[in-house]
C-alpha cells in the first residue's frame, strides 16, 4: 500500500478536533497536525473547509472532510481495526442516535448552563435533564458500547472531560457523582483510557484558558 496522507485542522482546546485525534490514535494511524487560530484563520483551512470554515478539517491523500461525526465515521470505515461502531445495524443507528443527541442537545445546554449570566437555575435543569438521558443509556456499561471505546464515548469527550472542567473554572456544579454516578464513573474511565488520555489536553492548562474567560 502506498504512503497515506493524513492531516488535521484543529484547535487545542476543541473537543471536535480532540475527537478526531482520539480516533485516531485508538486505530493506531499517524497523521499530520496543524493548529488554527480562529481569529486569523489561515488560507488552507478556509480553501479545504469553505461552507463552514471551522475544525476539525481532515484530509486524506488530499480529499477533505469536515464535521466531526462524519470525520469519525469515515476514520471508522477506512481504518477497519478497533472499530468504533457495532457491527449490528440497529445498534450503530442507536450509537449515531445518541452521538447526534450529544451534539444536538447536551453540548449546546451544557454550554448555555455553564456560562449562563441569565436564568441559569434553568439553564442548569435542562442540562441535566439531558444527563439524565446519558445516564440511564450507559446503565452498568464501562463505555457506551460496552468494553471498547466506541462512537458515543467519543462523541462524549466534552461531557467527560471538559465539563469538569470548566466546572471547576466557573463553579458551577452541574456533572456530579451524587446526581449521576454511572455518567461520572463513566467519565472517569474514558478520559483515564491510556490510549484517549494521550489526546486529551492538559487539565492545567485548560483550566487556566477558561479561567481567564470567566469574569
Amino acid at each position: 500500500m502506498a504512503e497515506e496522507s493524513v492531516k488535521l485542522y484543529g484547535v487545542w482546546v476543541s473537543p471536535f478536533s480532540r475527537r478526531v485525534e482520539i480516533a485516531l490514535k485508538l486505530k493506531g494511524v499517524d497523521y499530520e497536525y496543524s493548529e488554527e487560530d480562529l481569529a486569523n484563520k489561515s488560507p488552507l483551512l478556509l480553501k479545504y473547509n469553505p461552507v463552514y470554515k471551522k475544525v476539525p478539517t481532515f484530509l486524506h491523500n488530499g480529499k477533505p472532510l469536515a464535521e466531526s461525526l462524519v470525520i469519525l465515521e469515515y476514520i471508522d470505515e477506512t481504518w477497519t481495526n478497533s472499530p468504533l461502531l457495532p457491527n449490528n445495524p440497529y445498534q450503530t443507528a442507536q450509537a449515531r442516535f445518541w452521538a447526534r443527541f450529544i451534539d444536538d442537545k447536551c453540548i449546546p445546554s451544557l454550554w448555555k448552563a455553564l456560562w449562563a449570566r441569565e436564568d441559569q437555575e434553568k439553564a442548569v435543569e435542562e442540562a441535566k435533564e439531558y444527563l439524565q438521558f446519558l445516564e440511564n443509556e450507559v446503565k452498568d456499561k464501562k463505555f457506551f458500547g460496552g468494553e471498547t471505546v466506541g462512537l458515543v464515548d467519543i462523541a462524549g469527550d466534552f461531557i467527560a472531560f471538559w465539563v469538569p472542567t470548566i466546572q471547576e473554572a466557573v463553579g458551577v456544579k452541574i456533572l456530579s457523582e451524587e446526581e449521576f454516578p454511572k455518567l461520572c464513573q463513566w467519565s472517569h474511565e474514558f478520559a483515564n483510557h491510556s490510549l484517549v488520555k494521550e489526546k486529551l489536553p492538559p487539565k492545567d492548562e485548560l483550566l487556566a484558558f477558561f479561567k481567564s474567560r470567566h469574569f
